[in-house]
């Protein structure tokens, strides 16, 4: 699942019936087997794999695995080439020219990047570019809010200035809940968004507190970035009228911050420091690939429309300075959903419904959401022609709706649990005749799985429902169903193990996704 991009973040502000029953089975259903999920998830998340990072050695061979599995089971194939589906993407790295520095009188003090701080070269899809050189004064806004009994950014009067605020919780704050908020990344998007207010040249977030985990978790991805191509076409800060966006680690003595910050954090003017920071951005064009195939349906009539299931198989591959294993094997995000996608795949190939079933394996998820944002702008099957789709990252395990969630000692009490994304948030009331749909087959289960909502709704803090490829499906009308077992301690993280998930939920979630499935595609008429 995708961290939330700052763009986002800082803007945030019944079923009808079928008419035709399903027919008799023609033949026994391969059932979804826990030991299989198994066999193929530690191959799948395995360190030869080296964390399936987009546009590396290790996606491809993900994206072949996938493909031979395929072939093996039959299915069709519906890329561009043959299985595969070329989706042309833009690497982007910082050039040996690029340099963050404070100037204090006579001396000048360079800023590592990645260890210290780490700019941002985007916001977001489709948000304005910030600019890449920038120098001024600097102010500190200390906590960047405007609530609580503060006011930091009154002293700011002038525009121009180079902005540094905290991200955390004052050490006044004693309520858990209010702490965990203004340690989020909703409030980080929100101190953005109040900063760019003030019109600076430049805006520096700098993690403290229990937000220091999202920056060592954000800073490796941040250092090489990916966007669609044909990329950046900028060619001056003219044309990027956004301020640089700079986000960092609060340390003592850091030239970024007062020298008694931890005591004092009270706005202030940082005099006689000045910030000068340019980026050298390089651009690197690739090819990644989807990978896509189709069990075609039964029946003449209805096998030339689609019910859709996605996951994504791109992970945040190696992360240098992580220990003792530096591969971010992403065993629940996604290998999960991944191989689930091949069980479904195996057990509809053994007993096709009547309409034909679109299997997708979105790359670059991790890096915006951009394989499944390329397939649904250029479609290997009419895209009006998909009734339905089903979105499965990270239904592994016993999470929770945050990502320091414990599952090993809160975990007993998710053992049931699957967060239902699409029937509330989606527009227009889409996906709720999905949504009922769902419910209706989750209580003929046997053992039906406990569904909670919390997170849909476009308006939760997590914003979940922007955060994976079901989006970009939405966004074309199709009715939607997003399907996760939740977050938990080890999420973006090289602790994401094979070993850690929980096999017996994954097949009983399999087994539900199997007889949706069907349903879907053996009714003669749309889930809308």
């Amino acid at each position: 699942m995708r961290s939330r991009s700052l763009l986002v973040l800082a803007l945030a502000g019944g079923c009808s019936p079928a008419t035709t029953p399903a027919a008799t089975p023609a033949s026994p259903i391969v059932a979804i087997s826990a030991d299989e999920l198994r066999r193929d998830l530690f191959v799948f998340a395995s360190d030869s794999f080296q964390g399936r990072e987009t546009g590396t050695a290790g996606a491809m061979r993900a994206a072949r695995f996938l493909a031979d599995r395929l072939i093996s089971l039959g299915a069709e194939p519906a890329g561009d080439s043959m299985y595969l589906q070329r989706v042309p993407l833009v690497r982007q790295s910082f050039g040996g020219s690029s340099r963050i520095a404070v100037r204090s009188g006579q001396s000048t003090i360079p800023l590592e990047f990645g260890t210290d701080v780490v700019p941002l070269v985007n916001l977001g899809p489709g948000a304005p570019l910030p600019r890449r050189a920038a120098e001024g004064d600097m102010v500190f806004a200390g906590y960047g809010m405007n609530s609580q009994g503060r006011n930091d950014f009154s002293g700011i009067t002038e525009a121009g200035k180079v902005i540094v605020m905290l991200h955390g919780a004052p050490p006044s704050v004693t309520d858990t809940a209010l702490r965990k908020r203004l340690e989020s990344q909703d409030e980080l998007g929100q101190r953005l968004g109040r900063a760019l207010q003030l019109q600076p040249v430049a805006i520096v977030l700098m993690m403290t507190g229990g937000a220091t985990e999202f920056y060592s978790q954000a800073a490796p991805e941040l250092m090489r970035t990916m966007t669609p191509a044909p990329g950046d076409r900028s060619t001056s800060d003219t044309e990027r009228p956004l301020p640089m966006v700079v986000l960092g680690l609060a340390r003592p003595n850091s030239p970024l911050l007062p020298d008694n910050w931890q005591a004092d954090d009270s706005p202030r003017a940082l005099s006689g420091r000045t910030f000068t920071g340019r980026i050298d951005l390089q651009q690197d064009h690739f090819t990644a690939y989807n990978v896509v195939a189709v069990v075609r349906g039964t029946d003449a009539r209805f096998n030339k429309s689609y019910v859709a299931f996605g996951s994504h198989y791109d992970h945040i591959g190696i992360q240098p300075k992580s220990v003792p294993d530096s591969i971010a094997n992403g065993a629940d995000d996604d290998g999960s959903g991944s191989v689930t996608l091949l069980a479904l795949a195996k057990s509809l190939k053994s007993n096709p419904p009547r309409r034909s079933v679109l299997f997708v394996w979105h790359t670059a998820e991790e890096k915006g959401l951009f394989g499944s944002q390329y397939f649904t702008n250029n479609p290997t099957v009419p895209i009006d022609s998909i009734v339905a789709h089903v979105n499965l990252d990270m239904v592994g395990r016993r999470g929770g709706p945050t990502a320091d969630w414990n599952s090993q000692t809160q975990g007993d009490a998710a053992a049931n649990r699957l967060y239902v994304v699409g029937p509330g948030a989606a527009p227009n009331n889409q996906s709720r005749a999905l949504g009922a749909l769902l419910d209706s087959v989750n209580a003929r289960q046997i053992r039906p799985m406990d569904f909670d909502r919390e997170w849909d709704s476009q308006e939760h803090p997590e914003r979940i429902y922007y955060r994976s490829d079901h989006f970009n499906y939405a966004q074309k009308g199709i009715p939607v169903l997003f399907l996760t077992t939740g977050l938990h301690e080890d999420y973006h993280k090289v602790s994401d193990e094979a070993g850690k998930i929980d096999y017996d939920k994954m097949s009983r979630i399999g087994a539900l996704l199997l007889e949706l499935g069907t349903s879907i595609a053996n009714r003669e008429t749309r889930p809308r």
